[in-house]
């Protein structure tokens, strides 16, 4: 298999599925963030996008754990 091959499907592999959580994760920083500013200028609107964006995020962490959990042992970036 090519190194570009494997490229290709690093998006698929574990390693890539691991990328992607942590970069989701990282993103839940700014969102506690802004609810944290919302709640201290008492802003309704700007703390319900803070909870909308929030379970956004959780979805998509749950989405790639599930993916991660389908990601088989013959994966060939990661180990």
């Amino acid at each position: 298999m090519s190194a570009l091959t494997k490229a290709k499907g690093f998006k698929k592999s574990r390693a890539g599925t691991y990328l992607s959580i942590g970069t989701t994760a990282f993103g839940a920083l700014s969102i506690i963030k802004q609810a944290r500013k919302a709640r201290t200028e008492s802003d309704t609107l700007l703390l319900l996008d803070a909870v909308v964006s929030a379970a956004a995020i959780a979805t998509g962490l749950a989405i790639l754990v599930r993916e991660l959990k389908r990601v088989g042992d013959d994966d060939v970036l990661f180990g």
